[in-house]
């Protein structure tokens, strides 16, 4: 009787939905706040301050415009992907990283002048432990992105944990 329940409110949703009833889809790719990150989005290869290669990494929109896909490769040939999105309820950017068996990234912010600025923490699968954490993206004049990256750690003390120069590859 339960299962005959959820069909019958489930096929009442889609019938809302159908005729027009329901929620209505936005659309991502005409909201201001929706292409505040916009400029990230590309194939890239990254660079540490000292100019050497640390990986390539790539963004794109998905789901219409809603979010932000990034996947990147370190040159070590460590992995780790990432989706980005705007939430109008909060105003806020999140972002929710993983990557293959080491860290899961949770952060959220916003612009602050031209830089996207987040905040959260970062958990290490292997040891159990979460650090707050909070990361900085920058547009330079010479086209390139700069990405920074903090941990804070047992001290309250913020300290480096990744800084990188995004260069676009050749299209």
């Amino acid at each position: 009787m339960k299962m005959r329940w959820i069909m019958i409110i489930g096929l009442v949703g889609l019938a809302q939905v159908a005729s027009g009833q329901g929620p209505q889809p936005v659309d991502c790719t005409q909201s201001g706040p929706h292409g505040s990150f916009d400029f990230w989005l590309g194939e890239w290869e990254v660079r540490d301050a000292a100019g050497q290669l640390q990986g390539r990494n790539s963004v794109r929109k998905v789901q219409k415009g809603c979010a932000l896909e990034e996947q990147w490769t370190s040159v070590r040939g460590g992995t780790g992907q990432s989706v980005n999105l705007y939430h109008p309820g909060r105003n806020e950017w999140q972002q929710l990283w993983t990557d293959a068996g080491y860290s899961i990234i949770d952060i959220r912010g916003g612009l602050q002048g031209n830089d996207m600025v987040l905040e959260g923490s970062i958990f290490y699968l292997g040891e159990g432990t979460q650090h707050a954490f909070r990361g900085r993206w920058s547009p330079l004049e010479d086209g390139r992105v700069r990405q920074f990256f903090e941990q804070q750690d047992d001290d309250g003390n913020w300290q480096t944990w990744f800084e990188g120069f995004y260069q676009r590859l050749a299209q």
